[in-house]
């Protein structure tokens, strides 16, 4: 009885320990993530800060693909009042998220890494860093080949006296949707790395279903770009070869679920 006794004044002494020390746990997960989110926050104000001056300047460099399609004196037009005013800055807070990509993915990586094991940890800090490279891999692309090719494909099927004068709020939207889009396709990658990785599918099973990726691709190049065949097939093209690249880097950096994806043939005994 007094053995009874003992232990069930430990185990109520033991509990309320208990749900102190969760407490404090996620007191203190809490105040790690303020810090890093003022941080990144932090780094997105000075960055802002610094290109504020120069907000004419990006957003002029940001619409050379339209105008230099455009025909000879025409410009673009601003429709609300305080959109000339307004629009550059938008577009160089974007720019300032963009450039500080690196240092805000750095902070949510420092904030997950603690909580990850040593080889969770190898395979996760490379994808991070890869998925920024694509990321903006996938925007360069996006402004340096399907700009210009787009643009022009639009001039050129406007019918016979109709001016195209895009209104510059309306094309800072339609800019970032696509960067977004080539951003985030360009993904493709890594998120078959991590597929693989988690045990959701193997290189082999990926393989098979090639067809259904590339069917995929073509709709989402649909879904994502102007309703032209052109950035349809630019977008679709690069994401299917992205596609195959993936299959490969997961074959090399999950090498454990190549093996398991190889059939036992051995005839049982």
């Amino acid at each position: 009885m007094c053995i009874n006794l003992t232990l069930t004044a430990m185990t109520a002494t033991a509990e309320p320990d208990a749900q102190v020390d969760r407490q404090a746990t996620l007191i203190s997960h809490l105040t790690e993530l303020r810090s890093r989110l003022l941080r990144i926050v932090a780094a997105v104000v000075v960055v802002f800060l610094v290109l504020s001056p120069f907000a004419q300047n990006i957003f002029a460099f940001v619409a050379g693909p339209l105008i230099a399609q455009m025909p000879a004196g025409s410009s673009m037009i601003a429709t609300r009042v305080v959109a000339p005013f307004l629009t550059p800055f938008k577009l160089t807070l974007l720019v300032a998220v963009f450039i500080a990509m690196p240092y805000l993915l750095y902070q949510v990586w420092a904030f997950v890494a603690p909580g990850l094991y040593q080889k969770e940890k190898r395979l996760v800090f490379p994808l991070m860093a890869t998925s920024v490279f694509l990321f903006y891999l996938g925007a360069a692309f996006a402004y340096f080949v399907v700009f210009p090719l787009v643009f022009g494909f639009m001039q050129a099927v406007a019918p016979a006296g109709v001016a195209v004068t895009p209104d510059i709020t309306e094309y800072l939207d339609f800019v970032m949707v696509m960067f977004f889009a080539f951003g985030m396709a360009f993904e493709v990658p890594v998120a078959t790395v991590l597929l693989v990785w988690t045990g959701f599918t193997t290189p082999k099973k990926l393989g098979t279903k090639r067809p259904y990726v590339l069917l995929a691709a073509f709709v989402g190049g649909m879904l994502l770009t102007p309703p032209d065949i052109i950035s349809q097939t630019l977008l679709a093209i690069p994401v299917y070869a992205l596609f195959e690249i993936g299959i490969i880097m997961s074959r090399v950096l999950v090498p454990a679920k190549v093996e398991m994806e190889v059939p036992n043939d051995d005839p049982v005994s």
